[in-house]
């Protein structure tokens, strides 16, 4: 069963507010170099020169290139979400993760064409059809300014995470996914799976 689109919006994330309104990129450029705060509030949403890498014939704002698992004494398993149709594989081609293990996903990302303002990563994950109990999550990634050949792209390292154990949690979990904004824009959203097994 589908989530609803509910379930693939942020959480309420009252405190967590930009410091300043949201801007053109243009406004952005123009805004008094001589002073130091704004100077690094700019630095900060990562305006600090370089040549813009936007793309003017592709209108989206934020490219979710791929998300990557690590967990120590195993490759980084990659999830490529940049090739055309790459999402439609995940939900057949489910990966393992040894029960108990520590990991850590990160998602690698560009942005491009304005600011994009207070980015979360929303999942939904579900056994035979059913949330699991805190089966969903709400990770801030934050907000960025485009890529220039400075910073040609960003990852961000989400919390670490240890997976369950036990025989009762071996199975197969299905996960719906959701790359969202403050603006409760969906900049990718798609469906995937993983298997707990008692070894990788």
């Amino acid at each position: 069963m589908a989530p609803n689109e509910e379930d693939l919006l942020p959480e309420n994330t009252s405190g967590y507010k930009l410091s300043q309104p949201k801007h053109t990129m243009a406004e952005y450029q123009k805004m008094d170099e001589g002073d130091e705060s704004l100077q690094r509030y700019k630095e900060s949403l990562g305006l600090s020169g370089g040549n813009d890498l936007s793309d003017p014939n592709d209108p989206r704002v934020c490219i979710i290139q791929s998300l990557t698992m690590e967990s120590p004494g195993r490759p980084p398993v990659v999830i490529d979400l940049s090739a055309a149709g790459s999402a439609d594989n995940l939900k057949k081609n489910p990966f393992k993760i040894k029960e108990g293990a520590i990991f850590t996903m990160s998602a690698q990302f560009k942005v491009q064409h304005e600011i994009l303002s207070g980015l979360h990563y929303v999942q939904v994950i579900k056994r035979k059809g059913i949330r699991i109990p805190g089966g969903k999550s709400d990770e801030m990634i934050g907000s960025y300014a485009p890529n220039t050949d400075k910073q040609p792209m960003y990852t961000k390292k989400f919390q670490e995470e240890t997976a369950p154990s036990g025989w009762a949690v071996r199975d197969k979990y299905a996960v719906s996914s959701s790359f969202v904004d403050d603006d409760k824009k969906t900049h990718l959203q798609f469906d995937w799976a993983f298997e707990i097994d008692k070894d990788w």
